[in-house]
């Protein structure tokens, strides 16, 4: 699957709404391709408090459910369907469930794909 298919998937799950009086969810969509070639979604869902949670986690939560841990691609798209990179958070998450995910290769741009271990280089 090319990045640009992956980069569609993601835009597509886009779902901007409010779901509270103080929270909303669904204004960035992930996309993350697994080695056995299947692809996984979510959107983040921001609360007050920090509570809420990325995009990426909610892929990711999906991709772990249905027993795959191990990334080969991923691309996140904000509400206005500008490609971004993943968080800190996500960056040391994605490398925590899959000894090799620091070699996942990450859309951060139009025609810009590095990994994880670029976005994380000290990881341990």
């Amino acid at each position: 699957m090319t990045f640009d298919e992956l980069y569609e998937i993601a835009k597509n799950t886009l779902n901007p709404r409010k779901i509270s009086a103080k929270s909303y969810a669904g204004s960035v969509a992930a996309a993350i391709l697994t080695e056995s070639g299947k692809v996984y979604t979510g959107v983040c869902i921001d609360t007050p408090s920090s509570m809420g949670f990325c995009a990426e986690h909610a892929a990711i939560a999906s991709m772990i459910t249905a027993g795959e841990n191990r990334i080969v691609k991923l691309v996140s798209v904000y509400k206005d369907e500008t490609i971004i990179p993943p968080c800190g958070r996500c960056r040391e998450f994605i490398c925590q469930i899959h000894d090799e995910n620091n070699n996942c290769a990450v859309m951060i741009d139009k025609d810009t794909v590095v990994t994880i271990g670029n976005l994380l280089p000290y990881h341990r």
